[in-house]
């Protein structure tokens, strides 16, 4: 090395301690991949771009471009990439895969295991292997659910309160995967069909249930394989998706960031569920993240000022739960801390009523007290009444899209809506739609609708996912990209709200990391993107083409 005089030689040991560095770094990690097929942690949890382990191929999957490596000195990264192998893709962690073995692949291995999800339950992850390596997913369970969502496999009994899931494993383990050797990971909707209809086969009066093999295995399945497929593609996991739609355009949604909870998520007394806001007058998706950012550490101010620190207890999806009955107090706390922030008329409100959740049966009312056991019923309404309910919020506040007003049966309450708010809101289906194209067809016929709530767990399978969404824009529905409460470290719903351009995503607030790693993904994808497209006012008018 070259001794420079004006540091009396140490240029040159520096030198010479990034090359030794980057030997011993490079040693360890190569040692790592020889010797540790089932390895876990932070290795396997890096960014798609950065490096990752095989669990499985035992092979060292990626040489560091923007994991460990972006903390080193330019100098020594250079040393390093002068000694990296020829990368095999190998993606362990549940971000978007990417293969240097770009080809015909093949499955040789299908595993599943029961994990858990943010709420401390069990759910499904599954492994596809292929030649190109291991691709991992992990399946999200919710907390208000549609009784007409495909069945999610629980194993009952003791253990877990009966919320097991190591009879979808099995189902994974010893029927879908012995039946999948072999097959073309690109061939998503070949191999959904397989498991839906000839594996499963089980059918209700809304279309495949799911009921024999569950839901949560099928999809775990099929999330995975996506992955697999663009990997043995060459491209990101949204430009998979993308094409599996016949999708050319990749849209970076609006995030819809619910920041107050209540109803099934929250031990407070409001009815409605989620009070969210949606930065529709952001430029871009990192200016959008940068809005609700600054607008929830402002209510989160506001809300300790005014009820005290305990009101600051975040719920299952990170929105503030501060012990207040009125929803119409919840929308005062929002409105005060978008203006706070100087965003008024750039960040608008969205609510998830998830009125199901209310609804009695026995009187076709809405108790608004439903959280107060053995309350009197004064609190009840007729649906007509509900309505004039938001139709007066919606005169108060900056409201653009409301969630499951009324119940997942009461069609024709859900038609008056539409009537009369639909154009300036967006009535938004989720227990009523249950990603179901069956469901979302009749709600068309009906006009019962104008907006497609997509939760991939809901109908069970990529493909009938892809078919909801644009059945929905076919008929010139909005679509929201959504997690749910009971959440994991995958980012899948991240790369396919821009792979279906759907316009929006719901992911929780900008809190807690089951929730963050959706945003975060999609910042990353946000740089990756040589023209990147932020849905903005257009949320709602975005078809497949």
């Amino acid at each position: 090395a070259r001794i420079s005089s004006r540091n009396g030689g140490f240029g040159s040991l520096r030198a010479l301690t990034y090359a030794s560095l980057a030997i011993v770094g490079f040693t360890f990690l190569s040692g790592i991949s020889s010797r540790s097929p089932g390895i876990s942690g932070d290795l396997q949890a890096a960014p798609s771009r950065g490096c990752t382990v095989a669990s499985q191929s035992k092979t060292f999957a990626r040489a560091p471009t923007k994991g460990f490596s972006s903390l080193l000195p330019l100098r020594m990264k250079n040393s390093i990439s002068k000694l990296q192998p020829r990368a095999t893709e190998s993606v362990a962690s549940p971000e978007a895969a990417r293969s240097t073995q770009v080809g015909a692949s093949k499955i040789t291995g299908v595993v599943a295991r029961q994990i858990f999800d943010s709420r401390g339950n069990p759910t499904v992850e599954v492994d596809v292997t292929t030649e190109n390596g291991m691709f991992r997913a992990a399946v999200p369970s919710g907390a208000s659910t549609g009784v007409y969502e495909a069945l999610e496999l629980r194993d009952g009994g003791g253990e877990y309160m009966g919320k097991g899931v190591k009879t979808a494993v099995k189902n994974v383990n010893e029927i879908i995967g012995p039946a999948l050797i072999g097959k073309d990971p690109t061939q998503q909707r070949d191999i959904d069909m397989l498991m839906v209809e000839e594996l499963d086969g089980s059918k209700n009066e809304w279309g495949w249930s799911k009921a024999k093999l569950g839901a949560n295995a099928i999809l775990g399945v099929s999330m995975a394989v996506a992955r697999a497929g663009a990997a043995a593609k060459g491209v990101p996991l949204y430009k998979h998706i993308a094409d599996l739609a016949g999708n050319s355009k990749l849209i970076l949604p609006v995030p819809a960031f619910n920041i107050i909870n209540g109803g099934s998520h929250a031990g407070n007394a409001l009815a409605m569920q989620e009070f969210m806001i949606l930065p529709t007058g952001a430029s871009s998706f990192s200016e959008a993240m940068k809005m609700g950012s600054e607008v929830y550490h402002n209510l989160k101010s506001i809300i300790k000022k005014t009820y005290g620190q305990d009101a600051v207890n975040v719920g299952d999806e990170g929105g503030f739960a501060p012990n207040i009955g009125s929803n119409a107090e919840a929308l005062n706390l929002i409105n005060q801390a978008i203006e706070k922030s100087g965003y008024t008329g750039k960040v608008k409100i969205g609510m998830d009523i998830a009125a199901s959740e209310f609804y009695v049966a026995d009187n076709g009312n809405y108790d608004l007290d439903f959280k107060i056991d053995n309350n009197d019923g004064s609190a009840q309404i007729p649906a007509k009444e509900l309505e004039d309910l938001y139709a007066s919020w919606k005169a108060e506040s900056p409201i653009i899209s409301i969630e499951d007003p009324f119940d997942q049966d009461d069609w024709d309450a859900w038609s008056s809506m539409v009537t009369r708010l639909g154009k300036d809101v967006q009535i938004v289906g989720d227990d009523l739609l249950v990603t179901n194209p069956n469901r979302i067809k009749t709600a068309i016929e009906k006009g019962s609708a104008n907006a497609l709530l997509l939760k991939v767990n809901q109908i069970g399978s990529i493909t009938e996912s892809i078919d909801a969404v644009k059945m929905a824009k076919e008929a010139g529905w909005a679509v929201m990209t959504s997690h749910r409460s009971g959440e994991t470290e995958d980012t899948f719903i991240a790369d396919i709200a821009v792979g279906l351009a759907t316009g929006q995503i719901k992911s929780g607030a900008p809190c807690r990391s089951e929730r963050l790693c959706k945003y975060n993904q999609l910042l990353r994808i946000e740089t990756e993107l040589e023209t990147p497209t932020y849905a903005g006012e257009s949320y709602r008018h975005i078809p497949i083409a």
